[in-house]
Formats: C-alpha cells, structure tokens, sequence
C-alpha cells in the first residue's frame, strides 16, 4: 500500500483521512428474483462463501493497516442476503470494530429477506453489532410476491419483522410499487402492514424491468403486462400521503422517515460523503489522496495527475476475479465534474440544493429550464423539485448532470 510520503504528484503532501462510510457488498442469494440484476449469486459453493467472507476481513485489516486518522460512523451490509450468513457477518463486524476506531452510536445496518430471518439468525446480527436490520419485504400480496420471484409469502413476512421488532434494532422496509397485477387496494394494504408493524423508515421502489432479467422475459413474450408508469406514481403518490400522515417525511426520492431516523449510511451517498466499498462488485467513493493511499491511482492515466477532485471505483463482479485482487474499475471526476454531481445528489433530497451551491457549480441556467418545464421550484433560498419533478426525477439528475 502506498504511504503519504508517495503522494507528491497531487500537490503539498497532508494526512488524509479514512471514510466515515463502509460498505459491504455480500453476492450470495438462495434464489435470484424475476426482477433482480444485482451482483449476486444462488446458491453458493461453502468455500466460495467462506472466502468471500475472509477476503473481506482481510480488506478491513489492509485499510486498518494504512494508518488513515478518522471514525467509521455507518457500516452497511448489502447485498446479495447478508443475512442468509449471520455468523460470519457478526464475525466481520467484529473485525471492523478490533480493526478500525468505530462510533459507539455508529449506525450498522444489515439487509435481510425474510424467509432468512429467525430469532436465531437476528441473535447472531445483533450481538454482533447491527443495530438496523434492513428488510426486503417488496409486498404483503403473495401474488405479487410469487411474481417478483420472492422466497417469502406475507405471513412469514409479518412474522419476521415481528421477530425484529423484538430484537430493538431499528427496522427499515422495502416495499415495491408498480407491479403488473398489483392494485391500488393491494398498495395502500401493503403500506398499512408496513405501518403497523412499527418501521420507522420506509423505501418505496417503482419496479424497473432490467434487461436480461426473467421478468423482462416474461414481458417481453407477452405473458405479462408491461408495467405502466402512470399507475406506479399514482402508488408513489399515494404512499407520500399515507406515510406522512402516520409521521414518515419524505427525505429522498423514495425514501420516507420518522424525523431522526434517516439512514444515515445512504444520506452521505446523497451527500457526496467518502465510502470504502470492499467485497465483489462493490462501490466506493474516495477523496484523491486517500484513493493514492490505497493504491487506487495506480490504475488510471495521466489524466490523474490534473486535477482531481474525487474517485470512484466499483470492484471486480465475479468472486474469483476479486479474491485475486483483480484491478478495480476507476474512474475520476474533475472539480466541475464533483460540483455537478453534488447539484444532481442534493436534488434527490427533498431539501434539495441551495442557490449559491447551484451558482458556483454553473447550473443555474439549467436550474431555470427545469424550472420552466415545472420540475424545480426556487423556495427561500433552494432548489427543489416539484411534485412533477420528483415523480419524472430521471429527467432532472440527467439534465443537471449533462449540465443541458
């Protein structure tokens, strides 16, 4: 690993610090859903497990190892279903806590499914160390369940998020609207259950067809409606109205909850924070002289040593690619580049970005074109998006990105 003392091409030679953030990227599934085109995989061979696992722990110690001053605030689970392995997930937050200086209130979350949660398994995740358990619950409809490919029926969904609710941690749901077949009857029913199981924070997702995926297969041979775009923000609208009537504010685009209980992992996402992305296929954001510190800068040109203000990476996909340390795919973003996108990010949030940050990045002229296409509103010093805007959110983050 490279030490400070090597970072003389990117100007006077600081201390940079260590993320605050750290994701974990965990590919193993029991099934692969009719709508999902994550990295993952069904079905795992045990050492494939185990090594996923180790070579995770190994990451921790590398980056413990660079000395970096700085506190983990939020640690994040994803995948994949982490929770199909709560031992050894336990077992590697416990190597992020020897291994690194992480807050005592740090938020540590862990995705689930649940047909993979028992009292057992959410045991072994708390006493591990999470604090908030993340659950892919989709829909309480068992038809739409059976047609997104879910291992779960709703009763046993219900079961374990009782079961989490027992636990103290923080619940958070996913829910997914937009489904062929699924009514708007069956939606508001799917956010009551979602309500009166207590979760504090509710994601809403209109389901997206992915190519390749067999859903978009199923589609595409006329077996299945196509999703209609129209009826899914309908649900989008709905479930604002309801969420917020039982006191879930909207604070992103599909992001709703209890004031103080935002996820604050994903917040810094929106927020431009540094993240440390470790496992297969895994995504990370890093400021220049730390991205030099971890040997990042060794794979990119010479555009690298211009000017620099951030640097993502997404690991290598395939498991075998990544135990072997394949290099990571990086991409850097210039000054102008980081103001555009922190402009793109803020207008995900509902408090969106204020009018100084939009003028120092060049945007206001497209600001005022979205403005008169009525997807942004000028309120009290900030950009935001309008009703439409936020339902059409594509169409701002392009044109704000492309700076058009």
């Amino acid at each position: 690993m490279t030490t400070h003392a090597d970072i003389t091409e990117f100007g006077e030679v600081g201390a940079p610090g260590m993320p605050a953030h750290l994701y974990f990227h965990v590919p193993f599934c029991a099934s692969k859903c009719s709508y999902c085109d994550f990295n993952s995989v069904a079905s795992a061979d045990v050492q494939d497990v185990l090594a996923v696992f180790k070579g995770m722990e190994a990451e921790v110690r590398r980056w413990a190892a660079s000395a970096l001053p700085g506190v983990i605030e939020t640690v994040y689970v994803g995948g994949g279903t982490p929770s199909l392995h709560p031992g050894p997930v336990a077992e590697l937050l416990g190597r992020v806590r020897e291994e690194l200086t992480v807050r005592r209130d740090a938020e540590i979350t862990v995705e689930a499914n649940p047909d993979s949660l028992t009292s057992a398994s959410l045991g072994a995740l708390t006493e591990g160390g999470a604090n908030r358990i993340s659950v892919g619950v989709q829909a309480f409809d068992d038809g739409v369940l059976r047609l997104l490919g879910r291992r779960h029926d709703a009763r046993q969904a219900r079961h374990a998020l009782t079961l989490v609710g027992e636990t103290g941690a923080e619940l958070a749901i996913d829910l997914m609207c937009g489904v062929p077949g699924q009514t708007m009857t069956s939606w508001a029913e799917s956010l009551e259950e979602a309500l009166d199981v207590g979760a504090r924070h509710v994601s809403v997702y209109p389901l997206a067809l992915e190519e390749g995926t067999p859903l978009a297969a199923l589609v595409a041979s006329g077996r299945v409606p196509e999703p209609d775009s129209d009826v899914a923000a309908e649900m989008m609208l709905l479930a604002d109205k309801r969420l917020a009537e039982a006191g879930l504010a909207r604070y992103e685009v599909a992001n709703w909850a209890v004031p103080g209980h935002e996820a604050r992992h994903n917040s810094a996402y929106w927020t431009g924070g540094s993240y440390i992305g470790i496992g297969p296929g895994a995504h990370g954001m890093l400021e220049p002289r730390v991205a030099a510190v971890s040997g990042l800068y060794a794979q990119v040109g010479p555009r690298a040593k211009v000017d620099v203000a951030r640097v993502r990476y997404a690991n290598a996909t395939g498991i075998e690619r990544w135990l072997s340390a394949s290099p990571a795919e990086v991409e850097t973003l210039s000054t102008p580049e980081v103001a555009r996108e922190d402009v793109m990010l803020a207008m995900r949030l509902v408090r969106g970005a204020s009018a100084e940050q939009v003028a120092k990045a060049g945007l206001a002229d497209v600001l005022e074109s979205l403005a008169a296409d009525d997807l942004v509103e000028l309120d009290a010093g900030r950009w935001r998006t309008t009703q439409r805007g936020w339902l059409l959110g594509n169409e701002v983050f392009g044109r704000v990105w492309s700076g058009a």
